[in-house]
């Protein structure tokens, strides 16, 4: 099997491992932007709540 993003002492692992890596990261980076979404819809909803008001500034 010829190298195609990685290659060294590991042979065809190489590809795996990195592979592996790759999925796992483009996974975390999806959970968190999901999170992130539900947090900016969950504090949208907050602000609709207070209808304008605030915290008053000392």
């Amino acid at each position: 099997m010829p190298p195609i993003l990685a290659h060294g002492a590991l042979g065809a692992y190489d590809e795996i491992i990195f592979l592996g890596i790759a999925v796992a990261f483009l996974g975390m980076m999806g959970v968190s932007w999901l999170r992130s979404q539900q947090i900016d819809d969950e504090t949208e909803d907050d602000r609709l709540e207070t209808d304008g008001e605030g915290f008053e500034l000392e």
